[in-house]
This record gives structure tokens, C-alpha cells and sequence, in this order.
């Protein structure tokens, strides 16, 4: 899915809270290969200001990760984050591929939350619909002009050409989900200022959600809690995670309002999805981003949900030089998104 369609040869960009990273990858689904990558730190302030000098070093940051990758295209698909999407599966009529596309543009406005005329509109079909079979499901993913406009403009000053852009859940779910898998799986990708969530069944999108929970948010609760500097919280959420015999469980109880949280809006997300899928059991959660570096992230989830989980990396399903795989060791659980627009297709 696209807000923007994609044509030809293309890297992939994440304009990340703290990280800009590019990807660009050769072969096909299950067999890609990483050929290029680049990775370059940035400032927090940099990706959230409205100002003409924030985006200027936005630009210097992007054009560095791109400088060390060796990527030679300007065609670039670019991450559309999760806060600025509204994405929502409906149930229309079943009717002939050309009657639905000139159909649905009629539709969507009563799903889109905001004016047709200021949003960017994308959907697909999923298939027949689940709870009735004269119907079908369509994906509707959807932005607003102004911030596509925006970052258009300023990428193509980059001399950019931006062949699409999607949101960055239905990216994720390419990079994290195994190949073939159809039955209901939960996928959370943590990252620094939220968490990117989906339910998948049957290989395809069905729920897709942003719970405002990040590694900054179990940060400054951490070191509220512990009466510690955020620099210090950090270490120790990174170090100790969430282990009761570790500095004598004072981390994982520090954090516990915020998990509890958290774990509330997972629980909430199973709940609305089994409702509207009752043959769709959750057999597990997937666990991306630092949901799969903080130890014993997976546990705590575990032991207070019942959902097995289990920790992947973005870069299992592709093909990487050992050096390579070396150096991005540090980073790989960050590369969910940018790997994933990296092997978008004509798939969902």
C-alpha cells in the first residue's frame, strides 16, 4: 500500500525520531539481499521543529546516511510515521474491480477523519470479508496534504524524487512477519517515542494501531521513579530491562504504571480484533524494535497477557555480507520500517 504510487528502481528512506536510515535491496520477496544501507544519528529536535534551520540539518542528515550507502538512484519511498496516518479496514458490497474503484472514492469520505480534498487517499482490497460473504474488506491508509507536501518539498530539494510513501505499520510488517504465515499474529515495534502495533492474519494487515508508549516514555518514568538523570534510566532499561533480580527490581517497578498501560492497550487491541474476527485467535505477539533488545520485555508480556512472544530481527530474511551483518549489529532492530519499504512490491 501506497499514499503515493512506486515505479522502477528505488531506495528506501526512515526519517527516524533519532536515526535516519536507507536501504536499498536486490532480488525478490524471500529472497532479498541488502546491497546498500547507510544509518546517520539526528537530533530529536530536528525531526519534530517547524523551522527552516531544523529542516536544513534534517537535510545534512539524510544526504550523510545516503553519502556512506554508495546508493547511486534518486528514487527514494519514504516511511510515513504512524502519528501522521489514519489507517481502517471496512466492509463495502462485493462488486467487479472497476465498479469498486469508481465506487470507493465515493466511500471514503465518510472513513477518512478529515476533508477528502486535504487528505492523501490510498486503499486495497483484502478479500471477502470475514463476517459476510457479499462483502469485502478494503484497507484505507490516509495523510494529511499539508505534511506530504511538506516533506515532498523538502526532499526533492534534496534533489529526491519521492516515488511513494507508506505508512510505516504496513511497512513493519513485511520486515517482521515470517514468510507464509496466515494465521493471527500480533506485532509490536517499539521505538522511541511510540509503539507501532498490527495484527496480521492471513499475511495481510487487519488491525493497525499506535500506542503512545516509547523507549522515552519508560525513560522519563524510569528517572521520575528512580530520582536518577534520563541518560542514566536509559542505561539501566537497556541494561537490566525488566528483571526482578537486577538492582533489586527497582527498574521494573519504576516502570510498572507505564507498562501497565501499555499492556492495557495491547490488550484492548487483541480484544477489538478476536471481536471482529471470531476464528481468528492470536496465536502470539512478534516483537520489534526495543521490544525485542529490553531484556525480559517479551516475558513481562507474557506473563501479563498469555500471548507467547518472540523477538525478530528485520535483517533475518535477507541476505547480508557477514561484515555487513557486523556492523549493523548494534542498530538491526531499528530497520524494521526502512527494510520493509525496502521490499515493498505489489503487495499490501
Amino acid at each position: 500500500m501506497s499514499i503515493l504510487k512506486s515505479v522502477g528502481d528505488f531506495f528506501a528512506l526512515d526519517i527516524g525520531t533519532n536515526a535516519i536510515r536507507v536501504v536499498q535491496l536486490s532480488g525478490t520477496p524471500g529472497r532479498w539481499s541488502l546491497i546498500h544501507y547507510g544509518y546517520a544519528t539526528v537530533h530529536m529536535k530536528d525531526t519534530a521543529a517547524d523551522s527552516k534551520e531544523a529542516e536544513r540539518r534534517l537535510g545534512e542528515s539524510i544526504m550523510t546516511a545516503i553519502g556512506q550507502s554508495g546508493i547511486r538512484t534518486k528514487n527514494v519511498v519514504v516511511g510515513v510515521p504512524a502519528q501522521k496516518s489514519f489507517t481502517t479496514i471496512i466492509d463495502i458490497p462485493h462488486m467487479p474491480v472497476q465498479e469498486l474503484k469508481s465506487t470507493i472514492k465515493y466511500q471514503i469520505d465518510k472513513y477518512v477523519p478529515m476533508s477528502i480534498d486535504e487528505a492523501k487517499v490510498d486503499w486495497v482490497s483484502l478479500g471477502q470479508s470475514q463476517r459476510n460473504p457479499n462483502e469485502e474488506e478494503i484497507l484505507i491508509s490516509s495523510t494529511a496534504n499539508s505534511y506530504v507536501e511538506q516533506r515532498l518539498e523538502m526532499l526533492e530539494n534534496l534533489g529526491l524524487n519521492v516515488v511513494a510513501m507508506e505508512p510505516e505499520p504496513i511497512a513493519m510488517l513485511r520486515s517482521l512477519l515470517p514468510p507464509g504465515v496466515m494465521d493471527a499474529w500480533l506485532i509490536l515495534d517499539v521505538g522511541e517515542m511510540a509503539t507501532n502495533l498490527v495484527v496480521a492474519y492471513q499475511g495481510t494487515p487487519r488491525l493497525v494501531r499506535t500506542i503512545p508508549t516509547g523507549l522515552a516514555t519508560l525513560t522519563k518514568s524510569a528517572a521520575q521513579n528512580l530520582n536518577v538523570q534520563e541518560d542514566q534510566a536509559r542505561q539501566f532499561i537497556l541494561k537490566f530491562g525488566l528483571a526482578q533480580d537486577k538492582l533489586e527490581g527497582q527498574v521494573v517497578r519504576a516502570l510498572e504504571s507505564s507498562l501497565d498501560a501499555f499492556i492495557a492497550e495491547v490488550e484492548k487491541s487483541v480484544k477489538f480484533f478476536q471481536t471482529r474476527y471470531p476464528n481468528g485467535k492470536v496465536n502470539g505477539a512478534i516483537l520489534g524494535g526495543f521490544a525485542s533488545t529490553i531484556p525480559l520485555f517479551g516475558e513481562y508480556i507474557s506473563a501479563k497477557t498469555s500471548l507467547q512472544c518472540r523477538a525478530v530481527s528485520p535483517l533475518a530474511s535477507v541476505n547480508i555480507a557477514q561484515a555487513d551483518q557486523q556492523q549493523l549489529a548494534p542498530v538491526a532492530a531499528e530497520f524494521a520500517v526502512v527494510l520493509g519499504l525496502a521490499a515493498r512490491g505489489g503487495d499490501v
